[in-house]
């Protein structure tokens, strides 16, 4: 079936795919990071502990900017600070191509980060507050999806580019979506349901507070805890996964195919996710795919032959990627209008601690000689966590109208 065809409204799907061209971009370029490192590790003689460090610099940008542009999307709209985090992160992108070393790179990864992290939870507030509950959730994994197709772009670039021409190139590419951010300002309108209360903002002060009032207690602790577990395993796993396979014993060259292969796997994951969240709900999705999510990550870290190692990280891909895609589904359908950017943005931006602490971990314990077995076992039970998390805490929101 084609999902995009459930989506009857012509104004709606051009909304889901310009939204999903800007999540694309900041894919390619978190991508991007996980195949530079691996290219600079050689060129820089970088050590695991720096690896880390600069793969969690990212992470600190994201978290500072999802709770920044949350709060500022509730008061100022939905589409300029879109267009806004849009602008910084391919900026400090295309400015990370002429950075002179370690420290002046980590600078502007920072600065890419707060764009990034800033534009995710606005772009899947926007998309949801502009659906019909029908095909809401729908909607926001089929713009989750769009992150796949950005990593496809940013692998293939490093396949083709970095080799060649080296990992400067592949940064310079990621100042591309500054130009399309110039088309998304006219091509897009702001959320109707931010037009509701653009009249009568709410204060700062009271929407944290309404955030953490008895009635959204529970839904927030549920959220903090799914959002850290499932960025913690993600970009602890992800990032490093180029190096992974070079650790394992594949060439540089040969590792970037090897997660390409395994990239292509997101796909079919998001679009599963996109059927079954309408179909079953949001828990089934969520709790269903981090099982599996969980269970991969044990075989990918334990896997002994070339062929196990595929087919778990494909494995891995699929569940992981379309546990995302139900996470940015439900994330806003369990907060009113008036905080619902702010109670995303403050959940992403908890979660995104999880993908500061997740590399350096990783880099320290591999600088530690520990097993990479025994790395991803970690991962492993840091997503049951999660899962139990949506079972026990979780309300289904599936088919409800928006507050």
């Amino acid at each position: 079936m084609n999902q995009m065809t459930l989506l009857r409204n012509p104004k709606q799907r051009k909304l889901l795919f310009s939204a999903g061209l800007s999540w694309m971009f900041d894919a390619m370029d978190v991508g991007m990071i996980s195949f530079v490192v691996a290219a600079l590790a050689k060129d820089w003689n970088l050590g695991p502990e720096q690896i880390g460090i600069l793969t969690s610099i990212n992470s600190v940008g994201m978290a500072v900017g999802a709770a920044a542009a949350g709060i500022l999307a509730d008061r100022f709209g939905r589409k300029p600070i879109l267009l806004w985090t849009l602008l910084i992160f391919s900026a400090a992108s295309g400015l990370s191509a002429f950075a002179t070393g370690f420290g002046i790179l980590c600078v502007f990864r920072f600065i890419a980060g707060f764009g990034l992290g800033g534009e995710l939870p606005v772009a899947s507030t926007l998309v949801s507050e502009s659906m019909p509950a029908r095909e809401r959730g729908r909607a926001v994994v089929l713009l989750e999806s769009f992150w796949a197709v950005g990593w496809i772009a940013s692998a293939l670039i490093a396949f083709f580019v970095i080799p060649d021409y080296g990992w400067r190139v592949a940064f310079g590419i990621g100042a591309v979506p500054a130009l399309y951010a110039l088309y998304l300002r006219r091509a897009i309108d702001d959320s109707p349901k931010f037009a509701e209360i653009k009249k009568a903002p709410v204060s700062l002060k009271k929407r944290i507070a309404t955030v953490w009032s008895p009635e959204y207690r529970r839904s927030t602790i549920m959220l903090w805890i799914l959002w850290f577990t499932v960025v913690f395993s993600y970009y602890g796993m992800f990032l490093w996964l180029p190096t992974v396979m070079v650790l394992k014993g594949f060439s540089l060259v040969k590792s970037f195919e090897y997660v390409l292969i395994m990239t292509l796997a997101q796909l079919p994951g998001y679009f599963t996710a996109a059927y079954f969240i309408e179909k079953f709900g949001r828990k089934f999705v969520l709790v269903i795919y981090m099982l599996f999510t969980a269970v991969s990550a044990a075989w990918f870290g334990n896997a002994t032959t070339e062929g196990m190692l595929m087919a778990a990280g494909i494995c891995l891909s699929f569940f992981n990627l379309g546990a995302w895609g139900g996470m940015y589904a439900y994330t806003p359908e369990l907060y009113p209008t008036t905080i619902r950017s702010t109670g995303a943005g403050l959940a992403t931006s908890f979660g995104r601690i999880g993908g500061i602490i997740a590399p350096l971990l990783v880099g320290l314990l591999v600088g530690k000689s520990i097993a990479i077995g025994s790395i991803f076992m970690l991962f492993f039970v840091t997503i049951i966590i999660g899962a139990l998390a949506v079972l026990f805490l979780g309300k289904e929101t599936k088919g409800t109208e928006l507050l």
